[in-house]
């Protein structure tokens, strides 16, 4: 069985997405680092543990929050797809169940909002990990004279959590944001298509996806 242990500490892996995140750097994106896909590996699992999903699921969802941007060494455009086919053959070489292999691809393959579709469990808590980690931290550009719109949406994120609710029927996106640097507008512009995809996600789970900005339930 191939562990998350495993995927961790695969040095091809890990290569591909350190490389990833450097072509993006290039590109001006914001971090894309070991730090997000851990990030969203562990968001992903405590998610589906919590909805009372099987530790292997739960396992599976952490290999795919883990690997699922490494799509983005090969181009930005269609990196969801790239980076499934990628995982395919990393996983397929290491000797992974073909059945694990499927859900895991699915899933990367479907985290991107341009393309995606929440095609199993796994994939729902992916997109919810993925696009809920909004940071000031992530912002690349240090000269704030220079900012675009999303290095001035990122930055104003002063605080950011995910959290399923005690009745767990309701997932809440929970941000603080600094409006003297960015405007809630300006978030909704930005971001509104990967709300509305982890709203779709949180369908998928059985939950309601709420969004909370500064103390507004605006979702």
């Amino acid at each position: 069985m191939i562990t998350f242990d495993n995927i961790k500490n695969s040095h091809e892996i890990r290569t591909y997405i350190e490389k990833a995140d450097f072509a993006l750097s290039a590109q001006g994106f914001t971090e894309h680092s070991l730090a997000h896909v851990g990030k969203v590996a562990n968001t992903a699992n405590e998610l589906l543990i919590k909805l009372g999903y099987d530790d292997r699921t739960a396992e599976l969802a952490s290999i795919a929050g883990y690997m699922h941007d490494i799509g983005n060494v090969v181009n930005r455009v269609d990196h969801a797809q790239s980076g499934a086919i990628m995982a395919f053959r990393i996983l397929d070489k290491m000797g992974m169940d073909v059945e694990e292999i499927a859900m895991i691809i699915s899933a990367i393959g479907n985290h991107d909002e341009s393309t995606a579709v929440t095609v199993n469990a796994v994939a729902a808590a992916i997109i919810l990990a993925d696009k809920s980690d909004v940071r000031r931290t992530r912002v690349r550009n240090t000269d704030f004279a220079t900012f675009d719109i999303h290095d001035r949406v990122n930055y104003s994120v002063e605080k950011s959590s995910l959290a399923l609710k005690e009745n767990k029927k309701e997932v809440e996106l929970s941000l603080t944001i600094d409006t003297k640097i960015c405007a809630v507008m300006d978030y909704f512009e930005i971001f509104l298509d990967r709300m509305i995809l982890c709203r779709r996600a949180a369908e998928y789970l059985d939950l309601k996806f709420k969004l909370n900005i500064n103390g507004v339930e605006l979702l």
